[in-house]
């Protein structure tokens, strides 16, 4: 009997070993060209323990913070996030204590980046998305725009009454957090919250790492699935900025 139950714990180590090398390999950031983690003539890169940021050297319009989903390398939204920079935004990706914004979503608050007032947009990716829909709940006047990227949350908590631009951003082809979910929760969310479905896209294409367990084929690449992202950010923003400055001008 202890033998069986040698080998039975014995199996168990490797199998728990084994799911860990998967996982660390899955959402091992790839396919992108590091030279954006480099200083160029338009933007500034700082890596840190705390931060990826990506600052553009002429005027910032505004600043973008960005909650990697669970157990992701932070480093695979760094196409996303240099291409908001090259339009103009400042933008910084959280790097979670152990790759889970569980344990680090308030981190833009206690360490003070919150300098501007009420002029940020927080972007989040699966659970990166619950947790920054958790940090508007929990400071209502903090954010102006909340964009959720591939992620059924808010789940729990009900953000209909907060006065906030919402963007949700999710694929077709999604198998972690399918459409039909996504549009389920669709009452927690102000009524003026946007949707946007991209055609042919997964889960795990919002950002650039390996094929997450669970999600489906995409029809698109990985690079049209970002321009489109990135699309879709740009035209949100720009249509809050201009509608502010309609409503200063009454």
């Amino acid at each position: 009997m202890k033998k069986i139950l040698k080998i039975f714990g014995a199996a168990w180590v490797i199998i728990g070993i084994s799911f860990f090398l998967y996982m660390f390999s899955t959402f091992k950031a790839r396919g992108f060209d590091k030279s954006i983690l480099k200083n160029s003539p338009s933007i500034e890169v700082n890596i840190s323990d705390e931060h990826i940021s990506f600052v553009p050297k002429s005027i910032t319009k505004s600043t973008i913070f960005f909650f990697p989903g669970a157990l992701v390398d932070p480093f695979a939204y760094s196409p996303l996030c240099f291409e908001l920079a090259k339009n103009g935004y400042k933008t910084i990706i959280v790097r979670m204590p152990w790759r889970m914004a569980t344990k680090g979503y308030n981190l833009i608050k206690e360490q003070n980046l919150l300098t501007d007032k009420g002029n940020y947009t927080l972007i989040g990716h699966s659970q990166g998305g619950k947790m920054a829909g958790q940090f508007v709940y929990e400071n209502p006047k903090a954010i102006k725009n909340l964009i959720l990227l591939g992620t059924t949350h808010p789940r729990d908590i009900d953000l209909s009454d907060l006065n906030i631009n919402v963007l949700k951003i999710y694929g077709s082809n999604d198998g972690v957090a399918s459409p039909e979910k996504i549009k389920e929760n669709k009452s927690r969310l102000p009524l003026n919250a946007a949707f946007f479905e991209i055609n042919g896209g997964n889960h795990s294409q919002f950002g650039y790492y390996g094929h997450q367990m669970g999600d489906h084929a995409a029809n698109i690449t990985r690079d049209e699935q970002l321009n489109i992202i990135v699309s879709e950010i740009l035209e949100f923003l720009k249509s809050h900025v201009t509608e502010q400055n309609q409503l200063s001008a009454l």
